[in-house]
């Protein structure tokens, strides 16, 4: 059985996202969506697929899933199109700016019975999955503190975070999803924090570009969450977690695994440019897993849920950080 498939979106996400479907088994992608026609068609053009616009896309009873690659406003509403028709769908983070239409998106998907599945790649990087399994095989006992470190090589430009959302909703979305997952736990408060160091412009639109974060889970573990818009070394992602027994740490990813030792000085690679490179292994990973979780029937491992719960995170974390208080997540929540 082939399943074919609706891209919206052809921008950088969207060429990897169908790049890699491509290759699936047994998927074949069938139409390209995009507001701008030329980069819908280029892309389209690529893998033997058409250009559509969504109705033509959405009504197309043959298309069996979707994979949503759009700017940040348009998701709620392709979740829930979807839904509507039958179609499974993959959504790129996050699933809405506001917690009301994610919970929406996540009602319709549970009343349509199709799987959604939340573009959290980070659970599919090898180097994260491979310390996900250890601890849950106990290597270091019980998780106490975590650690996580999510800094960027740049800003985007400001026209852009001026509709992103925030940076909590933006970057940290994908810190809050990684603390949830590692630690297995949920959080009880939160306190945010951040300035403006990189660029006064973000500051002028209404933003920050460096953060620090603690939280301090149900169960009393603890995390903290340090960001940055602006890395001059490159793209920064890792982590470290103290458990009773020990310590596990994930590092980063360098283009070579060359070293030299010289008699001045000892030295390697820079971490990789930025998130396309970074995470190519995770990208197709999340895309298989995703059309082996349509075909054989399995759970998904980043659901809507997920990105509900990281969504909540996200709107805490911009509260605290804005009334400089500490969150109570049942409070702020409910």
């Amino acid at each position: 059985m082939t399943i074919d498939v609706a891209v919206f979106g052809a921008g950088r996400i969207g060429k990897i996202h169908a790049a890699n479907l491509a290759r699936q088994p047994g998927v074949r992608l069938r139409y390209v969506v995009d507001v701008n026609r030329e980069a819908a068609a280029a892309l389209a053009a690529l893998h033997g697929a058409q250009v559509a616009d969504i109705d033509g896309a959405m009504g197309d009873a043959s298309i069996g899933a979707t994979v949503v690659c759009s700017s940040t406003d348009t998701h709620a509403d392709l979740i829930q199109a979807s839904a509507a028709q039958g179609k499974h769908v993959f959504c790129e983070k996050p699933v809405d700016l506001t917690i009301e239409r994610a919970r929406a998106c996540a009602d319709a998907v549970a009343k349509a019975g199709v799987v959604c599945m939340i573009g959290f790649q980070r659970r599919f990087d090898p180097t994260f999955a491979a310390l996900k399994a250890r601890i849950d095989a106990g290597e270091i006992g019980d998780p106490e503190m975590l650690i996580v470190t999510s800094r960027d090589p740049g800003a985007p430009p400001v026209e852009y975070i001026r509709h992103s959302g925030g940076i909590f909703k933006d970057m940290l979305i994908h810190d809050f999803d990684i603390f949830r997952w590692i630690l297995d736990d949920e959080a009880e408060t939160l306190h945010a924090t951040g300035s403006c160091l990189a660029d006064p412009a973000i500051a002028e639109a209404g933003d920050i570009d460096s953060t620090a974060v603690t939280i301090r889970t149900k169960r009393g573990r603890l995390c903290q969450i340090n960001t940055a818009r602006r890395a001059a070394y490159g793209y920064d992602q890792r982590f470290e977690l103290l458990g009773s027994r020990g310590m596990l740490q994930a590092g980063n990813v360098r283009p070579t695994e060359v070293t030299s030792y010289t008699k001045t000085a000892v030295s390697s690679d820079v971490p990789e440019a930025f998130f396309l490179e970074r995470y190519r292994a995770a990208y197709a990973a999340e895309i298989a897993h995703f059309f082996d979780a349509v075909t054989n029937a399995k759970p998904v491992r980043t659901t809507v849920a997920d990105g509900l719960k990281a969504l909540e995170l996200a709107e805490a974390a911009s509260v605290s950080w804005r009334e400089k208080r500490i969150v109570n997540l049942a409070e702020h929540v409910a």
